[in-house]
C-alpha cells in the first residue's frame, strides 16, 4: 500500500495494513512537522508535488526494499497540502519475520524517499517569510 492523501494519515489503519501473523516485528516510522528548523520557528507547512511521478516512484521504493529484504507488508503514505505543527506528513510502516530487517528496511525506506520522491515543502515561517525546499533537502 502505497498512498498520497490530502487527508491526516491513520496510523491505525497503516498498522493493520501491515500486522500479520506472518510476521514477528512491525516498524512505524513517522515525520511529523516540527516547529523549529535551527533558529527558525516553523507555523505550518505545505507539501506538493507530481503525483504520478511520486506514485512511480513510491511503488519502485517498495518493490526495491522487498528486493533487500524478506518483508512480509510494507506501506508507505505521504501527507500533501497544509499541516500544522505535530501533524504526520509521512509514514512508513513494514512488517517481517524478524525486527532487524524491519528497522534496515524501514529506515533506508524514509532515507530514501526523502531524496528521490518528488514531493516538495514548503516552509512557512513565522516572520510571514516562506521557503520551498527540494527533494533530498535534509530538513
Amino acid at each position: 500500500m502505497n498512498a498520497l492523501t490530502h487527508e491526516p494519515i491513520d496510523v491505525a489503519v497503516l498498522l493493520q495494513k501491515v500486522t500479520t501473523p506472518l510476521a514477528g516485528a512491525v516498524v512505524l516510522f513517522l515525520g511529523t512537522v516540527r516547529e523549529m528548523t535551527g533558529e527558525r520557528r516553523t507555523l505550518a507547512l505545505n507539501y506538493e508535488c507530481y503525483p504520478e511521478m511520486a506514485e512511480r516512484k513510491l511503488a519502485e521504493l517498495e518493490t526495491e526494499a522487498r528486493r533487500r529484504w524478506p518483508l512480509v507488508e510494507c506501506a508507505i503514505v505521504h501527507r500533501l497540502g497544509r499541516l500544522e505543527l505535530t501533524e504526520a506528513s509521512v509514514a512508513v510502516a513494514v512488517s517481517s519475520a524478524h525486527r532487524g530487517d524491519a528497522f534496515e528496511a524501514g529506515k533506508w525506506l524514509i532515507d530514501t524517499l526523502k531524496v528521490t520522491v518528488p514531493i516538495w515543502k514548503q516552509e512557512l515561517w513565522a516572520d510571514g517569510s516562506t521557503e520551498w525546499v527540494h527533494p533530498g533537502a535534509t530538513s
